[in-house]
């Protein structure tokens, strides 16, 4: 009996806070809140509940929707979902109020000199119109991981099999392009092999750079309840700076910026020293790489196993002490855990790995480090990227809504993915233009640059993101010129969204879109878990749904004879019928008139096959909680695919086989071990700006704030962006709490308010800056520097300089 008290403590510790987080997440628009059972399966007059995925991160967790006289009024933890099991974060518990800020934006608006003014959609629709159809090839379409499936399908299918036009990017290339360059660079094809599960099952967690306990909290919980049952986890925090995710770990390797490569090689190092790495693992499925700085590419050059020994020599744990500032006695500590072939051990990294100039490297090394122990393909061994935004797998990567990519994991610079593409899209041969369009960098770059000095991006409509915001070094990227768009008079800027932000700030037209349940939806999260919702709601006035705005000026250009927008046929590129009769989705009103995500999500499937993503039919997600692909249909059964590339898991894996690599980059059904030098961040601290600064989130907040700063509890309890400090430094600058310092780089300044050893604690030398706050813009301060594959900013390693600001 002993021994069950302390779990059943905790048990009603968690039911006391879900009960209190639902108490204030019933609160909606107008301070109205509705007294609402906390478990959607009991009853209650006049509410009406369904399922959706949560609205913000890529965790994907699922919640049940409570609608009462068409408002979202509560929200519950879904307690049939596997990813979450009924908890939510505070972000989750709130996740409906997101749609009741009080300066929604309900109007089209057009830029009249220094203001707006209302316009209809059908104005809108033809202004867009009319800027494409006067020069396709300067048009630009940037979204992101916040783009649903379809929206993201319909998007890629107008630019690249409709306008012959590449220059489609996400955000996403800025918070998740490294992890796939790493996983590609590793396997030859992208996202995670491993999933939730292994946090489940792992005797040793590692997080590499990332803050789970505050980015993806119900997750991290998963791995800490299991400690409340009795378990042991072992857990591992490798960062540069404590935070609440440190405080929960036996370990804390506090490290330099770019020490996780460093780091990375010296647990090789041992492996291999002593003589713990898996030889069986390696030599049935492993090759061995390292860089050609003659042809860099993701395939690099073919290198021995004695060749991989020796580049290796070098890091010694006395070196990597030196090279990452992490104690030698716990780099052999890391060697010994991946040494242990009875341990189970799950990596999980996000931003900290991602966002950095050797991002591609960084990934690969870590994969690598798993392959070489042989701590990979059973529950509990994975090395595993999360990601940020809830489909920033789902749409960005499996869709492709990327510059250089095609659906499916198909490229536009391979014929036959064109020639493929094509077909499913019965579109003329030659549609698809075989040059990649620009990189999200590139693309702001262009736009930025006025037209007779080669700026030759002319016109950019942004959806679901606020890159005015996220974009680096805003100074050069997005804001020029200031306010008043000097000499980029000819430039026009388009932004779809539900808020003001800092992007609609400086936009030429503004759409009302609407968001999360007042619209269907598909989204992928981290694990590779498909997942759909039904709108739920109106969208307030004249708020329409991203993907019908696309389909409606597509539908524009058609009507005025643009033949990209035809296929081969001569139909419109997007008809859809019903009872064998095109029906108008271009005109709002017969928008809902057929199921549009559904029609594109059958659409989009036939691309999922080639490499082994493949996706059950759209009825599957309907009934289910999501999942996770490739799914695929056994004796009239769906199955999903929990582990990838493991006999007895992944239904493509041969018989006999164990472990099989089947989209192998060298053809032979094996992984690639990189091996990649320790190479410096590209801008590091000297007697001018003597502190490295580094960026990132917070637990109340999501990515810009855009939607959680209108939230009032997170509001409340976050209100605004702050420099975090050392007591140490804090005392060198003569700096107390609340004080107010200048933070000055090469590229901008801010003056914001001091916290001396915060919610996370910084070492000496180095100063932390949430992005959220629209008003206190760091990423004024951040350089643009670019990993040279996955063309991803480095936002964690920026030189500043402080001084106090009087008064």
């Amino acid at each position: 009996m002993k021994d069950n008290m302390p779990q059943m403590g905790t048990l009603q510790r968690r039911q006391f806070i879900k009960a209190s987080a639902m108490a204030a997440a019933t609160a909606v628009a107008g301070g109205t809140s509705y007294s609402l059972p906390i478990l959607a399966d009991e009853p209650s007059d006049g509410v009406e509940w369904d399922k959706a995925p949560c609205r913000f991160c890529g965790t994907g967790c699922h919640v049940q929707v409570g609608v009462q006289d068409g408002k979202v009024v509560a929200v519950a933890g879904d307690r049939n979902a596997e990813v979450n099991k009924g908890l939510l974060c505070v972000k989750g518990y709130h996740v409906g109020s997101a749609l009741y800020g009080k300066d929604r934006l309900t109007k089209p608006l057009l830029r009249d000199g220094d203001s707006y003014r209302e316009i209809t959609w059908e104005e809108a629709i033809k202004t867009i119109a009319d800027r494409i159809e006067a020069a396709p090839e300067r048009f630009a379409f940037y979204g992101s991981g916040q783009w649903t499936i379809p929206e993201g399908y319909a998007a890629q299918k107008f630019m690249k099999g409709g306008l012959s036009n590449n220059h489609i990017d996400p955000n996403a290339r800025l918070c998740m392009s490294s992890a796939v360059t790493g996983f590609l660079a590793t396997y030859g094809v992208d996202e995670p092999a491993g999933c939730y599960d292994d946090l489940d099952a792992c005797d040793v967690l590692i997080m590499w750079g990332n803050n789970p306990a505050e980015m993806h909290p119900v997750l991290f919980s998963r791995v800490v309840d299991r400690r409340s049952r009795g378990e042991k986890v072992t857990l591992i925090d490798i960062g540069t700076r404590r935070t609440r995710t440190t405080e929960s770990c036996q370990h804390y390797l506090e490290m330099k910026g770019h020490g996780d490569m460093a780091i990375a090689n010296g647990i090789a190092h041992l492996l291999i020293k002593n003589g713990t790495y898996s030889r069986k693992f390696v030599e049935s499925f492993c090759n061995f790489k390292a860089p050609d700085d003659e042809n860099p590419n993701l395939h690099g050059k073919a290198i021995s196993f004695e060749e991989y020994k020796k580049q290796l020599e070098p890091y010694t744990p006395e070196y990597v002490e030196e090279l990452s500032g992490v104690p030698a006695a716990q780099i052999r500590m890391l060697g010994d855990v991946f040494g242990n072939p009875d341990l189970k051990i799950t990596s999980l990294w996000c931003m900290g790995m991602n966002q950095h100039t050797r991002g591609t490297a960084i990934n690969s090394m870590v994969h690598g480090i798993h392959l070489l122990s042989g701590h990979f393909g059973t529950p509990g061994n994975a090395p595993t990227s999360l990601t940020g935004q809830p489909s920033a797998c789902g749409t960005v990567r499996e869709v492709g809504t990327l510059a250089h990519a095609l659906p499916g994991g198909r490229v536009v610079d391979n014929e036959e993915h064109r020639q493929q593409s094509e077909g499913f899209w019965n579109v003329p041969a030659d549609r698809i233009n075989p040059k990649p369009g620009y990189h999200t960098v590139q693309m702001w770059e262009s736009f930025c640059t006025p037209t007779d000095q080669g700026g030759d991006i002319g016109v950019i409509w942004v959806q679901v993101t606020n890159p005015g915001q996220t974009l680096p070094n805003l100074n050069k990227l997005f804001n020029p010129k200031g306010d008043n768009k000097a000499g980029l008079e000819d430039k026009f800027l388009i932004v779809s969204d539900v808020y003001p932000t800092a992007t609609t700030r400086l936009a030429d037209l503004i759409l009302p879109s609407a968001m999360w349940v007042e619209k269907n939806g598909v989204v992928g999260n981290s694990e590779r878990r498909t997942q759909q919702w039904f709108k739920m709601v109106d969208p307030p006035g004249d708020s329409r749904d991203d993907c019908w705005q696309t389909i409606a000026v597509a539908r524009e250009l058609f009507d005025r004879g643009m033949e990209g927008m035809k296929d081969r046929d001569g139909r419109f590129l997007f008809e859809i019928k019903k009872d064998d009769a095109p029906v108008p989705i271009w005109e709002w009103e017969h928008y809902y008139d057929v199921n549009v995500d559904e029609h594109l999500f059958e659409e989009y499937r036939q691309f999922s096959r080639l490499k082994h993503k493949d996706l059950a039919p759209y009825s599957e997600y309907v009934k289910a909680r999501g999942l996770r692909w490739p799914v695929v249909e056994r004796d009239g059964i769906w199955h999903e695919t929990h582990f990838r590339f493991s006999e007895g898991y992944d239904p493509y894996v041969k018989e006999g086989e164990e472990i099989q690599f089947y989209h192998s980059s060298t053809h032979d059904d094996r992984a690639q071990i990189w091996f990649h030098p320790w190479i410096p961040p590209a801008e590091v601290p000297d007697e001018d700006y003597p502190l490295m600064l580094c960026t990132g989130r917070v637990l109340e907040h999501w990515h810009s704030g855009s939607m959680t700063r209108r939230i009032p509890e997170l509001s409340r309890a976050m209100p605004g962006a702050y420099l975090e400090i050392s007591a140490k430094d804090a005392a060198t600058y003569e700096l107390r709490n609340g004080d107010r310092v200048k933070v000055e780089s090469r590229r901008g300044s801010l003056v914001l308010p001091v916290w001396i050893d915060g919610r996370g604690q910084p070492p000496s030398g180095t100063v932390f800056i949430p992005f959220f706050d629209e008003t206190l813009l760091v990423n004024d301060l951040t350089l643009d520097a670019l990993d040279p594959f996955s063309k991803q900013p480095d936002y964690k390693k920026s030189a500043v300089r402080i001084s106090k600001v009087s008064g």
